[in-house]
């Protein structure tokens, strides 16, 4: 395996040591590591290897699915049209998507969906295996969908349809797709490397996924599992419907896909400096993703215990997972944390009070729900340099 390459402040390098340390596993691949402090990187770390023969080192440039680590840059863009008075939190989603208004969905609205409070998990009827790549087939689908509670009772997170729900809004409100829309006023701003639909010209820049083998995770990860055998229960089809879901992750259909929930196209760095804005309420360096007190009331807990869909504790504001007192629920750091997990191992978040903004990510998946234990042992690091340099 590659050593460990990039650049460390030496007041972080017991955090290189440690990131350097996972790769002696005998699985461990490639990954990533990229952490900013008001605004300066003081970590930009990558190791290993990226092809699925691990022949090819992984680059500075390498690309990586950051899977879930994409919702809240889906969530930004919403919030950037209520910013703009295009629609508001409390808004109905049918006044701007007018077929959501069926089954028992025409009073949902935009807060619920941030929050996963809607009730809209998953399709309960089976898809098409392409029907993941047809926009129009998954709005259909979502927009026939009956939720599985009633909205606004509960809260159950939405891996896969989370996409649409925020995408066909955001597409109908701005005429982009969300992609676009991202690339143009997320990315592009941000001078970010980070694609919801991956040109041609990058693909070869991708790491090619796999996961551990012989890993359960912990308790939470092993009734996640067994809940997802039943193909008629809420966890299957969450996270099976349709099939390809499972089976597409080093396609090129879904790396080019527009899907705003799960196949964000990055690396750490992306991740680090997205959420490095966000730990300076939404503005840095002259450029603004999103106005303070939106940002705030991301931040504010929106939906709070057990979780129907993940089957362990969750804590979400808007498009965003906030700070948990669990292990595995936790950023490792301040109580104010916000961000994302990602599939696998894949992290991004913020902490406002700290100024970090913190970004991982590998492609060797681990079988934890929540965070990761290699992201959880690197930013608790962090924090711990952190307090030590204080």
């Amino acid at each position: 395996m590659t050593q460990t390459q990039g650049y460390f402040d030496p007041r972080f390098e017991s955090v290189r040591e440690l990131f350097a340390q996972h790769q002696t596993d005998p699985q461990a691949r490639g990954s990533a590591l990229c952490v900013t402090v008001g605004g300066e990187t003081v970590l930009d770390l990558w190791q290993g290897v990226m092809d699925k023969d691990n022949s090819q080192v992984w680059e500075q440039d390498t690309l990586i699915n950051v899977f879930s680590c994409t919702k809240p840059l889906g969530a930004v863009a919403l919030l950037q049209q209520v910013e703009a008075g295009r629609i508001g939190l409390d808004d109905r989603v049918a006044d701007v998507w007018p077929e959501f208004a069926q089954a028992g969905k025409e009073q949902i609205t935009l807060r619920q969906i941030l929050s996963h409070r809607a009730g809209l998990s998953a399709v309960s009827e089976p898809l098409d295996p392409e029907a993941l790549f047809d926009w129009q087939a998954m709005t259909s689908a979502i927009a026939a969908q009956q939720p599985w509670w009633t909205p606004g009772e509960a809260h159950g997170y939405a891996p896969l349809t989370y996409a649409w729900l925020l995408g066909e809004p955001l597409r109908r409100l701005t005429g982009q797709m969300p992609g676009d829309y991202l690339r143009d006023h997320l990315c592009a701003p941000l001078g970010m490397d980070f694609h919801v639909g991956v040109a041609d010209e990058d693909l070869p820049r991708i790491a090619h996924v796999s996961r551990l083998r012989n890993q359960q995770g912990d308790q939470y990860a092993r009734d996640l599992f067994a809940a997802m055998g039943d193909p008629q229960g809420l966890a299957w089809k969450a996270f099976g419907n349709p099939t390809s879901l499972q089976t597409s992750t080093n396609k090129p259909a879904w790396q080019q896909a527009q899907i705003l929930s799960a196949n964000g196209t990055g690396n750490a760095r992306s991740l680090a400096r997205f959420w490095q804005v966000m730990a300076h309420d939404g503005s840095l360096g002259g450029t603004q993703l999103l106005d303070a007190e939106l940002v705030a009331l991301m931040r504010r807990e929106h939906s709070v215990g057990m979780d129907r869909t993940l089957r362990c504790p969750t804590r979400f504001g808007l498009g965003v997972m906030l700070e948990q007192e669990w292990q595995g629920g936790s950023f490792g750091m301040g109580v104010n944390a916000f961000g994302h997990p990602g599939a696998g191992g894949a992290l991004g978040f913020a902490d406002p009070d700290a100024r970090v903004g913190f970004g991982y990510v590998t492609n060797t998946m681990g079988p934890y729900v929540l965070t990761d234990p290699r992201a959880g042992e690197l930013s608790r690091e962090v924090y711990r340099c952190l307090r030590e340099r204080d």
